[in-house]
């Protein structure tokens, strides 16, 4: 323990962190820079905070305020004592309705204000797309704006108060008027006031440098509006009061559809005096195809409010009818807006991708003009752009002329690198020569800061020297942020990274077979860190249950680009921090689709552990419920399920199975069905006298339907046949012909499931590799893609099959062929019975979609089947916490009941009265069963059951 370390202990009562994980948590936030600190002190209120400042002026340490870590100027990254306020220093102090005004720490997220300032009527007006997860002391940092600043401002439009420790240890009130200030600030800004009233641009989006302007006497000097925007670089805030707006009783969304991007942004400006709350702008290369937008190449969101929907209505399409649009679209559903908004929102994630799958990034991520001039402005751009052989998805807040792009500049070589730079410089002359600032909304952090003089001349960047001098005249809060900036070109994040691919087992396709790309996916936009999910998002239920930032998508990533790095964590594969934050992942695979980069943290994780444990030996779970197809064929073929679950109900013998096998003791034993699937397939069909169907092909008579294949997946086969048995019956009455594919097959067949989600890669290829050999000309080139039904009755089998499969051989065409062909229950009778009338039910349902069918396998005919049989009620999302081996896995019981407790089981509890309990995966059926109560079905159950009873009563 170093003596800093040491001396912290001795007298903050919050957390103290100097081990590698904590430090490699927080060594970059969504930029492109990268600085390692010495340690992370998670403050409990503002006595810590005096305490970490005292010692580190003590020691000469720098010190930095940290929110959700989700700036893009480098500003909340450091080398010294990192600030965590999201663990304590998260409250809502009060909220006064009356006067509109709430108490805040700096560790409160946006939308836990907004949620309690709503039942009022009120909301807090800036709203940035990172709303879930960014914290009031970051957007006070940042003068952070959103979508709704045309109507409601910036962040320093709603600061009333501030309370702010300097570095010094000065507790100060900072609010209107001189009282609360520094001493030296009255004098500093009275000597100036001249330079003062004509040295910043006006523009609504004025955010770089420091606000020194609010000072002058016909402003109020307002000092707690002046501190906004600071960057943690003048004063460590701990409590803010701030405004609260009255929010509109009902909202419409207008989507006007525009040729092209220079005709929606010199629109933008126009349609201001219709005061809308918002109006946002994209262009089609950043949009996907299937976004239901009106038909166009670019689009404003102009939205607009009122006491009614009527109201908010009728301006929305008095904005239409006053711009020349070539098609429009007007939303009053909040659930329409809310989809429409999720393109905007998630654009910060995927602008970081072009079209073409290739990099970009931040840097130049928010400059701002004068509305006015944004046309003219995004012309100049485009063209530099291309003069500089690069490519940008412009996108953001036309209405305030401020545009957020992500750029595909090659920040790995030294030759990129210096592109960067000199495109940085040019565009700062364009910027500047178009009226605008830098920064419109995240600030200059080490991005920007270098080149203010270009926009505000060295005698006004001198000033601003000064005025940090009277704040911190020891340079202990932020340095290199804002003035005496560190250069925009160092401490780059990549410059770490391996500069050859590192040898891996997966192929990763989407990143040209480089697990550092696939690494570098995330850009620490950290939508993961959302503490609640809307719709059947699932992304990322560690996190929600354990509020830990090793424990979210984007933690995890960062461990394994310092693993990738070697500097701070140094034992590569073998890193003890990256096991212990990937091992409570539970591979549901969220990530894949709700993270709007696409990170799979699930093949990650299995990929680490192939290698951590190649050699090793392994946990005792990785044998019992990673090889569990095998255990279960051996039972299978001795008959001897009975006497399993005879041994398993005796505790004694349970409790000595679960410890041999790595099983939380808190689990019961699932029972093993005593007649499997195919088994009892076979009967059946033997009475039946089948027809004969060859290993070469298939033959079949029409009058017998359209023969699809039933894959056994091993708990349909072996612990849930009933699954199987009712989907054997609701195909047939479909008019096809389901046949178990043993039957076709030369033997067993698996889809590695079990072996993948534990990181025994060598053996899921193995297992992989026979499956494909046995289906022999089937899969032969020249069969056709997805010509052959395979129907997984299993989510995680069939998201394993369709992805894992040819992601893992991916040297094997076969693989790619049998992924195309695998179908979910509910795909399959849409493509092959799509004339197939369900029976009608006429139930209302709950449960949860499977996770790895909301982030691989859709579900959208599965909602349209349970529409057709009426089944009427939306499934819950999240995950269901059991995710397969992970919460049976001993130590990971409690995380697995949060999990649930998540979305689970309260939507379970929630229902009405009659509602059918839906649950297609085994693993959400048996946790339902455990931790609730309750019996789940699959929807495969559910209508066999419909065809025995007729129609139900609605």
């Amino acid at each position: 323990m170093s003596d800093l370390e040491a001396r912290l202990r001795e007298v903050v009562r919050g957390d103290v962190r100097f081990d590698v994980a904590a430090r490699a948590l927080v060594t970059m936030d969504a930029s492109n820079y990268r600085r390692v600190p010495l340690g992370v002190v998670a403050p409990r209120d503002g006595d810590d905070v005096a305490a970490v400042l005292g010692v580190c002026r003590e020691y000469g340490v720098p010190v930095v305020a940290r929110g959700g870590g989700t700036s893009i100027a480098g500003q909340a990254t450091g080398t010294g004592v990192v600030l965590d306020f999201t663990r304590y220093m998260n409250r809502l102090v009060s909220l006064d309705a009356e006067a509109r005004t709430a108490v805040v720490q700096p560790g409160l997220v946006l939308d836990r204000l907004q949620e309690a300032a709503a039942p009022h009527g009120l909301r807090f007006g800036p709203d940035p797309s990172t709303h879930s997860r960014c914290t009031l002391g970051g957007m006070i940092g940042n003068n952070s704006c959103g979508s709704h600043s045309v109507a409601w401002g910036t962040t320093a439009d709603s600061v009333r108060e501030l309370g702010v420790i300097t570095a010094r240890g000065e507790r100060l009130r900072l609010g209107q008027g001189w009282a609360g200030a520094p001493e030296g600030l009255r004098a500093l800004v009275e000597g100036e006031l001249a330079r003062l009233r004509t040295g910043f641009p006006e523009l609504p989006r004025r955010i770089s440098g420091y606000a020194v302007d609010a000072l002058l006497p016909e402003k109020g000097a307002d000092v707690a509006r002046s501190f906004c925007g600071s960057e943690g670089t003048l004063g460590v805030l701990t409590e803010a009061v701030v405004r609260l707006v009255e929010a509109p009783r009902a909202r419409a969304l207008a989507v006007l559809a525009y040729a092209a991007e220079s005709a929606a942004a010199e629109a933008a400006a126009g349609l201001l005096p219709y005061g809308p709350l918002t109006v946002e702008g994209m262009a089609a290369d950043l949009v996907p195809s299937t976004a239901g937008l009106p038909r166009g190449g670019a689009w404003l969101f102009v939205e607009t409010g009122g006491e009614t929907e009527a109201e908010a209505r009728a301006r929305a399409e008095a904005v239409v009818r006053a711009a020349d649009v070539v098609d429009s679209l007007v939303v009053t559903d909040p659930g329409g807006q809310q989809a429409l908004w999720r393109i905007r929102e998630d654009a910060s994630g995927t602008a970081t991708r072009m079209p073409d799958g290739s990099e970009a990034w931040p840097g130049w991520e928010d400059c701002a003009v004068p509305p006015e001039r944004l046309g003219a402005y995004l012309r100049d751009f485009r063209q530099l752009l291309t003069s500089h052989g690069l490519r940008g998805t412009p996108y953001g807040h036309f209405g305030d002329g401020c545009i957020h792009v992500r750029i595909d500049f090659d920040l790995l070589s030294e030759a990129g690198v210096g592109r960067f730079r000199r495109f940085s410089e040019e565009l700062a002359d364009v910027v500047v020569a178009h009226g605008g600032s830098l920064s419109g909304e995240h600030g200059d952090g080490q991005a920007r800061a270098e080149l203010l003089p270009k926009m505000y001349g060295a005698e006004m960047v001198a000033l601003f020297e000064r005025v940090k001098g009277v704040w911190d005249p020891d340079d202990l809060l932020n340095p290199g942020m804002l003035v005496r900036p560190a250069p925009l070109d160092a401490n780059l994040r990549f410059s770490v990274l391996p500069r050859e691919p590192v040898d891996v087992a997966f192929g990763y396709p989407a990143d040209g077979g480089d697990f550092s790309a696939a690494v570098r996916r995330c850009v620490g936009v950290a939508k993961c860190r959302t503490t609640s999910v809307s719709g059947t998002a699932v992304m990322c239920p560690s996190f929600r249950a354990t509020g830990e930032e090793e424990h979210s998508t984007r933690g995890r990533a960062r461990l394994l680009h310092e693993m990738l790095a070697g500097e701070l964590v140094t034992d590569g594969w073998r890193s003890v921090e990256v096991r212990d934050a990937l091992d409570l992942c539970l591979s549901c695979k969220g990530c894949r689709s709700d993270c709007p980069v696409e990170v799979d943290m699930a093949t990650y994780k299995a990929e680490f552990l192939y290698h951590h444990y190649e050699g090793r030996r392994r946990p005792a779970a990785h044998y019992s419920m990673g090889w569990l197809p095998v255990w279960l064929r051996w039972v299978s073929r001795t008959r001897t399920a009975w006497l399993v679950n005879l041994l398993a109900s005796v505790r004694p013998l349970a409790a000595f199975a679960k410890r041999l096998g790595g099983i939380a003791p808190e689990r019961g034993i699932p029972r093993l069905a005593t007649v499997t699937f195919t088994r009892w397939y076979g009967r059946r069909a033997r009475a039946q006298e089948r027809r004969k169907i060859r290993e070469t092909g298939l033959e079949y008579e029409e009058e017998s339907g359209r023969p699809v294949l039933l894959w056994p997946d091993t708990f349909t086969e072996y612990l849930s046949p009933d699954v199987g048995k009712a989907a054997v019956r609701v195909l047939e009455a479909a008019g096809l012909s389901p046949v178990p594919i043993p039957k076709l097959s030369r033997g067993r067949v698996c889809c590695g499931l079990t072996y993948l989600s534990t990181g025994q890669l060598d053996r899921a290829r193995a297992v992989l590799r026979d499956t494909l050999d046995r289906f022999g000309v089937l899969l032969a080139p020249g069969a056709g893609e997805g010509t052959l039904p395979f129907i997984v009755l299993e989510p995680s089998c069939a998201a394993a099959l369709r992805t894992d499969l040819p992601e893992l051989l991916h040297d094997d065409p076969r693989a790619a062929r049998l992924a195309a062909s695998v179908l979910t229950f509910a795909e399959a009778l849409e493509k092959y019975a799509p004339d197939w009338v369900p029976p009608s039910l006429n139930r209302p349902v709950t449960g949860q979609t499977h996770c790895h069918q909301h982030a691989v396998l859709g579900d959208g005919a599965d909602r349209r089947l349970r529409e057709a049989a009426g089944l009427a009620g939306e499934l819950a999302g999240g995950c269901c916490g059991l995710a397969g081996n992970f919460g049976f896995e001993t130590g990971h019981y409690e995380v697995s009941a949060r999990c649930a407790e998540d979305q689970l089981l309260p939507a379970v509890r929630e229902a009405p009265e009659g509602a059918v309990v839906l649950a297609d995966g085994f693993s959400c059926r048996t946790q339902l069963e455990q931790l609730g109560g309750v019996q789940g079905r699959h929807l495969a159950e559910v209508l066999a059951e419909g065809l025995d009873e007729g129609p139900h009563e609605g």
